[in-house]
């Protein structure tokens, strides 16, 4: 475990038991991935047709277990999207090893920041990335999803 690799079509499957088994942690979200999760439905070809990279860990018995992704949204700045870890493999550094890995690659694209978005709910989440020296800004945006989710905004000067 614990190399990272671009996501794979066939990792499909894979990705929505992962956000599925996140997402049961918290009630009311849902995981719905035909009206908010298309991306998910073809990962790597809809990562490829719109800038994204987007990577994932394996488990030892080859299951997507962790995921990462990001684009580059505006000039010398990257963000990030779904970072997730499958509740059984959280503790062993995956989502440090992730965003180090986004953090590496920003650096060497030229960017001066990143970005992100993360559920108001996803607590753990925030404090990862709080350590890791992104600030949360007061904003907040409403998605419209099956899951009523609300999203604060982070952001990191590199």
């Amino acid at each position: 475990m614990s190399v990272i690799r671009p996501v794979r079509d066939g990792d499909a499957q894979d990705l929505f038991g992962l956000l599925t088994l996140c997402f049961a942690e918290y009630p009311g979200c849902f995981t719905d991935p035909h009206d908010d999760l298309p991306d998910l439905l073809r990962p790597a070809s809809h990562a490829a047709e719109n800038g994204i990279d987007f990577f994932v860990i394996e488990d030892d018995g080859g299951r997507v277990c962790a995921s990462i992704a990001m684009d580059n949204p505006a000039p010398q700045t990257i963000e990030i999207h779904r970072l997730y870890v499958r509740p059984d493999c959280r503790g062993r550094g995956l989502a440090r090893m992730l965003v180090d890995h986004v953090e590496t690659r920003a650096r060497a694209a030229g960017a001066t920041r990143i970005i992100l978005w993360s559920d108001t709910r996803f607590e753990n989440a925030h404090a990862l990335y709080e350590k890791r020296g992104y600030v949360r800004a007061p904003q907040a945006r409403e998605l419209g999803d099956v899951s009523g989710s609300v999203e604060w905004f982070f952001d990191k000067k590199l």
